[in-house]
C-alpha cells in the first residue's frame, strides 16, 4: 500500500504510533505531571493550577472515591458540570482510581439524566449545584449512592470564590432549590483525600475508561464504551 499523505507530515511526526508506550490513561497523565510539574495546567476565572497541583487534587479526589467511599475498580462515576476546574480534577481522579467516567450534559432534563444514570449503573455523581434540583427528582430511581456537589466559585481564590458563589446563588438566583440527603461537598472531599493513600489500579488497554453517551437524536441515548486503549 502507498500512503500519499505521509509526504505532508512534518519531520517530527512519526508515521505510526507505539501503542505499547502507555498501558492506560493515568500513565499518559503521570508523564505530563512529571515533565511539566511547575507549568500551568488549568486556568479558570483568574485561578491557575500547575501540573503538580492538578495531580495532587486529582489524587485527593481519587483517594476519596477509593478509600473513603470504598468504590471499586470499574465502578461508574458520573460527572455533570460545565467547563470549570472541578471537571478535570474529578475526571482524572476517577480514572487514577480505576473508575469508569460517565459524562452527563449539565443541560439534561430529569428524564435524560435518569436514563443515563440507570443505563450506566453509576454509583456516584459529581454535580454542578445548578443542576442538583434535576438530580433530586430522579435519584431515587437510580443506583447512585454518593453525590458530590460543587459550585462555580469553589476552586477560585478567596474572596473571589465566595463572591462568585454568592452572586450566582443569591443575586442572579441561578440555583433552583434542592434537597438531597447526605451530599458531599467536593471541596470537603478534596481536603479529606490523601494523595499518598491512593492505590494505583492495574489497568490495560482493554479496561473500560468512559461510557460516553450519544445525543439520542435517533432514539434513546446510548453509551459508547471507550477503553483506555481507545483514548491512549
Amino acid at each position: 500500500m502507498t500512503f500519499p499523505w505521509y509526504k505532508n507530515y512534518e519531520q517530527r511526526i512519526e508515521y505510526k504510533i507505539d501503542m505499547s508506550r502507555y498501558n492506560s490513561i493515568p500513565e499518559v497523565f503521570e508523564e505530563s505531571f512529571r515533565k511539566f510539574a511547575a507549568k500551568p495546567a488549568l486556568h479558570n476565572m483568574g485561578t491557575t493550577l500547575t501540573y503538580a497541583e492538578f495531580r495532587e487534587q486529582s489524587l485527593r479526589f481519587g483517594d476519596y472515591l477509593q478509600n473513603v467511599l470504598g468504590l471499586k475498580q470499574g465502578d461508574r462515576v458520573a460527572i455533570m458540570m460545565p467547563n470549570i476546574i472541578q471537571y478535570p480534577i474529578a475526571m482524572v481522579g476517577a480514572l487514577m482510581a480505576g473508575m469508569v467516567v460517565v459524562n452527563c450534559n449539565p443541560l439534561y432534563t430529569a428524564r435524560e439524566l435518569e436514563h443515563q444514570l440507570k443505563d450506566s449503573g453509576a454509583k456516584a455523581i459529581v454535580i454542578f449545584e445548578n443542576s442538583a434540583a434535576i438530580l433530586e427528582k430522579i435519584i431515587a430511581h437510580t443506583d447512585v449512592k454518593h453525590v458530590f456537589v460543587t459550585q462555580i466559585g469553589d476552586m477560585l481564590k478567596f474572596p473571589k470564590s465566595h463572591i462568585v458563589n454568592f452572586v450566582i446563588k443569591k443575586v442572579k438566583k441561578m440555583v433552583p432549590d434542592w434537597n438531597i440527603q447526605g451530599t458531599i461537598s467536593m471541596t470537603a472531599a478534596l481536603r479529606a483525600g490523601n494523595p499518598s493513600r491512593l492505590k494505583a489500579p492495574t489497568l490495560t488497554h482493554n479496561d473500560l475508561a468512559f461510557l460516553q453517551y450519544t445525543g439520542g437524536t435517533t432514539g434513546v441515548s446510548k453509551g459508547a464504551e471507550l477503553t483506555h486503549g481507545n483514548i491512549v
